[in-house]
């Protein structure tokens, strides 16, 4: 009886020891995941203050945006003007909502002086005006300048829970600039400027589009992360102290 205790006692430490070291593993790992939070927060709060900082500046003239894109990747949110003359008949629509409907956002070519093209977000149209001799008046002719903010071009579709782009039907799910150039009927051999504008909320004639869709709405819940995988790493810290000062009887 004696004998067996001791065995029972003897493979129980092995077990006790294997689930300490497992809760051991566990704990830095959660420490790890709440720095990577932590970590996350700053870089979060240091992007909402470049896109702050970017849109209350006074907005630049394309040539500068274009110098910065080219040098550093990255102008989003940033106010620039452009002039130039649309191609009405290369719009290109993107699926999007604004203020709980569902529509356009429509993506409209504008022909620089020196021949190069650039893709305009004017702004959102309700779904049962995507097609544009619905909305004419809004068809301006002639040089105009525009105003509005710089967006960065995607990579790559941004989630494999998109649809993929309809280009037959002219119905883009995620902003896919090349293609949308390549099939706005654009004349052959045409040089496109390497970003995207969204215009700003200057009323276009009959009202459509309407200008000013950008959102920026970026969340930031890395501080309750990093809470929470700091909280459960300290309980488990709790119960790996407990179980060190329990006495060896007990095992």
């Amino acid at each position: 009886m004696s004998e067996a205790s001791v065995n029972v006692g003897g493979r129980s430490r092995p077990r006790s020891a294997l689930l300490f070291a497992l809760g051991l593993v566990l704990f830095l790992v959660l420490l790890a995941l709440g720095t990577w939070q932590v970590q996350r927060l700053h870089w979060k709060e240091g992007l909402l203050q470049t896109i702050d900082q970017r849109t209350h500046s006074a907005p630049l003239p394309l040539a500068e945006v274009e110098k910065e894109f080219a040098s550093t990747g990255d102008v989003d949110y940033t106010p620039v003007t452009v002039t130039g003359t649309f191609l009405h008949s290369g719009e290109r629509h993107f699926y999007a909502t604004w203020e709980g409907d569902a529509g356009f956002n429509v993506y409209t070519p504008l022909a620089l002086d020196d021949g190069r093209f650039v893709l305009i977000n004017r702004g959102f149209v309700p779904y049962d005006l995507k097609d544009a001799a619905k909305r004419t008046k809004g068809q301006v002719a002639g040089k105009i300048t525009v105003t509005g903010l710089a967006r960065n071009p995607l990579p790559a579709k941004p989630s494999m829970m998109l649809p993929d782009n309809d280009v037959a039907k002219n119905i883009f799910y995620w902003k896919d600039r090349d293609v949308m150039a390549a099939s706005a009927g654009l004349p052959a051999g045409f040089t496109l400027v390497p970003i995207f504008i969204d215009a700003d909320k200057t009323p276009n004639p009959g009202g459509l589009p309407v200008g000013g869709v950008t959102i920026i709405d970026l969340p930031n819940s890395h501080l309750q992360y990093a809470v929470t995988w700091y909280g459960l790493a300290a309980a488990l810290a709790a119960v790996l102290i407990l179980r060190l000062r329990r006495p060896a009887k007990e095992d």
